[in-house]
């Protein structure tokens, strides 16, 4: 039968010497403590790598499941977007051309003065290229009444090709007197509207060039920081 022990009695420099029930209790003890540090150190850490790779393999199966749904539908959105070109070139082609500008700027001239206003001035500026058109500013001056410029933009409305006018700091005031609008008093119509043309094929490739080359600006710019 075995003895009891005192663990007060037992000589931790000389392990060998205890008794066999102290030593089964301390190795189960060495034991339990082993497993404890091998759970801290190894099991709890891969555990807890396990959980962050699950979490980014959902991450990424989402993302990819977003890809895939983009993918999806990339075709019709070409076959959208190249729609949507046909129509643009369709409306800019409603535009003067570049010859017809010319003939365009005497036709709203001529359409003013024949609708009763007097032109006091009417100045085209340089002409301005953009991406797809081109835009000319006419600075102008006209002076007559309501129903005159009524009929002034009647009349450019008319003409057989599509003229677009926008106004740009545009002001409009009584002629002369004390400042008071009256019935049938003239009006002084002052600014600088635009009309619009689009660009034919050489000129869309320069433009096309043009921005390609400003965009290589701004890459090798931005290489250089």
């Amino acid at each position: 039968m075995s003895k009891k022990f005192n663990a007060k009695d037992l000589d931790f420099n000389n392990i060998g010497s205890w008794p066999r029930n102290a030593k089964m209790v301390f190795c189960a003890l060495l034991t339990l403590l082993i497993l404890i540090l091998a759970y801290l150190l190894v099991i709890k850490g891969q555990r807890e790598e396990l959980a962050g790779l699950e979490s980014k393999e959902t991450s990424l199966r989402s993302d990819f499941e977003k890809e895939q749904q983009r993918a999806a539908n990339l075709e019709p959105l070409k076959q959208q977007l190249a729609q949507m070109e046909q129509v643009l070139q369709q409306m800019l082609r409603q535009l003067p051309s570049k010859t017809e500008m010319p003939d365009l700027i005497i036709d709203v001239s001529q359409t003013a003065l024949s609708s009763g206003l007097n032109n006091e001035l009417f100045q085209p500026g340089a002409e301005s290229l953009k991406e797809f058109y081109a835009e000319k500013p006419i600075a102008l001056r006209l002076v007559g009444s309501y129903h005159q410029f009524g009929a002034f933009v009647s009349g450019v409305a008319s003409l057989p090709r599509v003229v677009i006018l926008t106004m740009h700091d545009i002001n409009l005031k009584p002629k002369g007197g004390n400042g008071v609008i009256t019935a049938g008093g003239a009006l002084e119509l002052s600014g600088t509207v635009k009309t619009y043309r689009y660009l034919d094929d050489s000129e869309l490739e320069e433009q096309e060039r043009l921005a390609a080359e400003a965009e290589k600006g701004k890459r090798k710019g931005g290489s250089k920081r």
